[in-house]
């Protein structure tokens, strides 16, 4: 399929870009040089601050002035701390930019999204993101997961017309598509612009101090007033000596100890998590991580390395060696975009000869499993065991859980005759072989783990993958509470129910 697609030519290319039909994507929503300033210097601290700055200037005692420095010392650390995330960010985001892969000139080329330009035709495969708008030229078991943009958790099949939005992934299966609308007109960049606007963090410290500051603003001015009154009464005192008492009493009533203390605890907080290699974007980022009582996260390329390996395989019933070998080595060629379990698998297998494709269904994770046909050799199934196993295979089914039960990832291979029909398994499956797998525990896992455990927070591990397998792996990796597992399948409807389940369990497989 990829030979027969040869895309754009350089002299196309290049008349795009003349005319400005590339695809410039929209800034992300973040404040200017301007607004950052004004959001650390407008305060309410600040103004009541600086306005009893100005009348202790008026009354002609500038060397009382120096509790102003805590109008100076806020701004600087708020200002300060925001344009070095800010910066931090940027240079984040070129690192972490999504590719895109172009066919240009015959060849596929990556590219960054910026260079793709209008009737590119982009190529997809597991995991890539669609990063402008179009209409598919081919697909192969195309299915997109589109919950950034509509909510809905279940993949989208695509076949040749179909349109794909920007915004979402490739979940299962390969495919080529054309750019019709790029840049502003992408999809997920008009959902973005009708978002556009930036929310500080919340913080119930800084809410607490400003409550308090509100308040003040209507106490001080009348009190104060009263008190200058009372000072200019007394002929004995001149004017500047009343204005004088006025504000040093009015400054006491100021809490600015409280408010430098805030911030300084909250840039004392920054500078232990810039030393662990941690970024906080806001000086408010601190406190709310130090809420955070739950913490959920998935297993493969969190809790492991992301990188899988072939343990071993054990055949089933009369297959030999020889045989499932074979399969599994026309399994992992007839994928032209293979996910890292294939990648494991074909490590190890080399392509057979004589094993033609008829068709073939990649892997989806909302049904958990993959099928190709092999003309006359029948049809083979690769996915979970609880999914291609039937009622009859008892004793199998007991070694596939035992294997699980030991933190190995495992597959099943069966065969059929018949091939499947509207990915529906086919009936009078025979089991050929299992294969198992071994995720890597990342070496640092149990020291983070242990931290939060310490911290009183819970940990939640959410995965794809088999519970009785996550929950060895987690605990391999010192996860507390990792016996607690149920599959996510069986979890009760009702809300109360269901809250409880949330409570106790702590691994959520499949």
């Amino acid at each position: 399929m990829t030979t027969t697609i040869t895309g754009l030519t350089a002299a196309e290319v290049a008349e795009r870009v003349a005319d400005g039909r590339v695809n410039n994507v929209p800034d992300a929503p973040v404040r200017s040089l301007g607004q950052i300033i004004r959001a650390n210097v407008l305060t309410p601290v600040n103004g009541i601050i600086s306005t009893l700055f100005v009348l202790i200037l008026i009354a002609g005692y500038p060397a009382d002035a120096l509790f102003a420095g805590v109008v100076v010392s806020n701004s600087v650390i708020g200002i300060v701390q925001e344009l070095q995330a800010r910066r931090t960010l940027n240079e984040l985001a070129v690192l972490s930019a999504p590719k895109a892969r172009v066919r240009r000139d015959g060849d596929t080329v990556e590219v960054g999204i910026s260079e793709v330009v209008a009737d590119d035709i982009l190529e997809l495969s597991p995991g890539d993101q669609v990063v402008v708008d179009g209409d598919v030229l081919a697909a192969s078991g195309l299915e997109l997961d589109e919950s950034l943009l509509t909510g809905e958790s279940d993949p989208v099949e695509k076949n040749e017309g179909d349109q794909v939005l920007s915004g979402s992934f490739v979940s299962a299966g390969s495919g080529f598509y054309r750019a019709t609308h790029i840049g502003a007109d992408s999809y997920a960049a008009k959902l973005s612009e009708e978002a556009r606007r930036f929310e500080m963090a919340g913080s119930e410290l800084r809410r607490g101090v400003n409550i308090i500051l509100r308040w003040l603003t209507f106490i001080i001015p009348p009190a104060s007033m009263l008190l200058l009154l009372r000072q200019l009464s007394d002929d004995t005192i001149v004017w500047r000596d009343a204005l004088q008492a006025t504000v040093a009493a009015a400054v006491a009533m100021v809490p600015d100890g409280l408010v430098l203390l805030t911030s300084l605890s909250f840039i004392t907080g920054v500078i232990a998590l810039a030393r662990r290699q941690a970024l906080a974007k806001e000086l408010a980022s601190v406190e709310l991580l130090a809420r955070v009582d739950t913490l959920c996260l998935d297993k493969t390329g969190t809790i492991t390395t992301g990188e899988i390996s072939l343990s071993s395989i054990e055949v089933v019933g009369d297959t030999s060696d020889a045989h499932a070998a074979e399969v599994l080595g026309a399994l992992g060629a007839s994928d032209p975009s293979p996910n890292a379990t294939l990648k494991a698998i074909i490590a190890h297998y080399a392509a057979p000869e004589g094993w033609e494709v008829t068709r073939d269904l990649p892997f989806s994770s909302a049904r958990k499993w993959a099928a190709t046909e092999f003309g006359d050799r029948g049809t083979f199934y690769l996915g979970a065991p609880d999914i291609l196993f039937d009622e009859g295979d008892a004793e199998e089914k007991a070694r596939a859980a035992e294997a699980a039960a030991a933190g190995l990832r495992v597959l099943l291979v069966t065969r059929a005759d018949e091939g499947w029909h509207d990915q529906e398994l086919s009936p009078g499956r025979t089991p050929v072989c299992l294969v198992l797998l071994e995720d890597t525990v990342r070496p640092d896992a149990p020291e983070i783990f242990a931290f939060f455990k310490e911290q009183g927070v819970q940990l939640k591990v959410i995965s794809g993958d088999n519970p009785a397998t996550v929950a060895e792996v987690a605990r391999r990796a010192g996860v507390d509470g990792a016996d607690a597992w149920v599959d996510a399948r069986e979890i009760p409807d009702d809300q109360d129910e269901l809250a409880d389940q949330l409570e106790t369990t702590t691994i959520f497989g499949r």
